[in-house]
């Protein structure tokens, strides 16, 4: 089974296009896909039904990918003041089992994390926690709205630090015609002071692109062998 687990680097929602285009880029590709959102944060109330923004998405640009998830949270802040408000504690063997139920259900499982390894979840329990628990590799996605080389450098060291399987670096929402020398250099910047490759440059996408030109510009931008170090026929 293909499995991969997607992190960013500061508070940024755009890297649910990431982890939505992969799963339904892969799924174009003739695997059965899954995404499981450990934790979600502002989701919406409707009809008396909890909603989520992210899992809903993913299930527009392809409703046969089938979505799963542990914590819903209708507060916009951080996971841990999120359930704070609702009076919960997000536990790990929660995710635990929950993982462990779908984890052989798919040919592949990507996991959407939160906005980096250092988010806190709960008392003693960090987004690292999560990933050393599945023990997943894992995929970064570095916003080029937010050319912070300096969080990047922090959490791509971090996960070297505590040897995780680092599968590469996306850098999304990368403009058009692009004249900033911040932006220009992110790329080589990132991969001679982290040595970990930049598996892909995704431009700035419209919140209600067509599902198809989605997956279009996944596989022109991304490099989904490496992602998911394998040999794809298809493509």
């Amino acid at each position: 089974m293909l499995e991969l687990f997607i992190t960013g680097v500061e508070q940024n929602k755009d890297k649910i296009f990431i982890t939505a285009g992969i799963s339904a880029t892969m799924q174009s590709l003739g695997y059965s896909c899954a995404v499981y959102k450990p934790f979600e944060t502002g989701v919406s109330i409707k009809n008396g039904k909890v909603v989520s923004n992210d899992l809903s998405y993913i299930k527009f640009l392809d409703p046969f990918i089938k979505t799963y998830y542990s914590y819903q949270l209708e507060s916009e802040l951080s996971p841990i003041l999120s359930a704070a408000a609702e009076g919960l504690v997000m536990e790990k063997n929660v995710i635990l089992m929950d993982y462990q139920k779908i984890q052989d259900r798919n040919e592949c499982l990507i996991v959407d994390g939160l906005s980096g390894l250092g988010t806190p979840i709960s008392k003693d329990f960090l987004e690292e926690d999560v990933v050393k628990m599945l023990d997943m590799p894992i995929l970064f996605v570095v916003s080029a709205k937010n050319p912070d080389i300096n969080n990047v450098l922090l959490s791509v060291n971090r996960a070297k630090e505590l040897n995780f399987d680092i599968n590469g670096i996306i850098i999304n929402d990368y403009p058009y015609g692009v004249e900033d020398a911040d932006i220009k250099l992110m790329p080589k910047l990132i991969e001679e002071y982290t040595g970990v490759e930049i598996l892909g440059i995704v431009p700035e996408i419209e919140k209600n692109i067509d599902p198809n030109d989605l997956i279009t510009v996944i596989l022109n931008s991304i490099d989904l062998e490496k992602v998911f170090k394998i040999k794809i026929a298809k493509l």
